[in-house]
């Protein structure tokens, strides 16, 4: 590519106005299990944005509604699962994903786009800490003391949990890749939650299972979590041929300490809530840290529903204007 490629994480969702209509008529997963819509919601942002990346409309916890779980996607909560699993009976309830059968849906979508698109169509997938979280809190959490709990005190228990987790995530990330997606994004997105030695021992060995695969299907692997500061240089190990950086990290820093790894990131999403010139700004500093070498311009997180479109649009700009300013052009 002749420029630093962009796009945004969650860059099809409610700030969208015609998203907002849509979900007047269907829930999230009435659109997901709908494979021409969520095929229409995918391609929204590449025309109105002019973004470099499509990603799959879709959500984290969608495997795990066909896993034998029961899964509500609560409007202005996240995901719930009641009763969670905590118990050796509890986990008897969930059973490895079997893509092809469990979600057809998701891979008829990407059947669609992959015959629509003109950028890359990135597939994506949750973490395994962060899907355990889910199941054993019951729904999002910032403390994770359920999940902690069992890790520290029925650790044969979390593993065999943690089995079938990265075991699915693999099965489901190869299919997507089957399917034609271009690149895949594991959103591991609350294992900040970790100490490193604790990634090290209970996430790692799942995460690189999951790279391996991904690895040997020859595709990239986007690898992401949310204050991961501390984590760096573990998660880099663990796999992915780039690794997503929040902005609680500077990309400079980041760079240092990861050497020539592809980075993505790292602008607050709250940034685009401001002014223009203040957003124009704070993108030309996120550049200039790489020289848009080895960097993927994406926010810190996902895409906040308050976010004005137009926003957006000065993003792509302004990572148009820099490419322009230095030549790469």
């Amino acid at each position: 590519m002749d420029r630093p490629p962009v796009w945004f994480m969650r860059q099809a969702g409610r700030y969208q106005a015609r998203y907002r209509a849509l979900r007047e008529k269907y829930t999230l997963m009435e659109i997901v299990r709908q494979p021409e819509l969520s095929a229409m919601v995918t391609l929204w942002p590449v025309e109105e944005l002019g973004v470099d990346g499509a990603i799959l409309f879709s959500d984290i916890v969608v495997p795990l509604s066909s896993m034998g779980i029961g899964v509500d996607l609560r409007e202005g909560v996240g995901p719930v699962v009641d009763p969670p699993l905590r118990t050796e009976g509890d986990l008897k309830r969930l059973r490895v994903l079997q893509p092809e059968e469990d979600v057809p849906y998701v891979l008829r979508a990407i059947d669609l786009l992959v015959k629509e698109l003109e950028v890359p169509l990135i597939g994506f997938a949750g973490g395994p800490f962060t899907l355990a979280s889910y199941l054993v809190e019951g729904g999002p959490s910032r403390s994770f003391l359920h999940l902690k709990t069992l890790m520290y005190r029925e650790e044969a228990l979390y593993r065999r949990l943690m089995d079938i987790l990265a075991e699915s995530i693999a099965r489901y990330l190869l299919a997507q890749i089957h399917h034609g997606v271009h690149l895949v994004q594991l959103f591991d997105s609350w294992v900040g939650a970790l100490s490193p030695e604790d990634y090290r021992r209970y996430v790692f060995p799942y995460t690189r299972k999951i790279a391996d695969a991904v690895a040997a299907a020859g595709v990239p692997l986007i690898h992401f979590g949310v204050g991961t500061s501390s984590l760096l240089e573990a998660m880099a190990e663990a796999g992915g041929d780039v690794l997503g950086i929040d902005w609680r990290e500077p990309l400079g820093r980041a760079r240092g300490r990861l050497g020539s790894k592809v980075l993505q990131g790292n602008l607050d999403p709250a940034v685009l809530l401001a002014e223009k010139p203040f957003i124009q700004a704070r993108v030309r500093a996120l550049l200039e840290e790489t020289g848009g070498k080895g960097h993927i311009v994406n926010l810190g997180h996902g895409v906040l529903p308050q976010t004005p479109p137009q926003a957006l649009l000065w993003v792509v700009e302004e990572v148009h204007r820099f490419a322009e300013r230095t030549g790469w052009v």
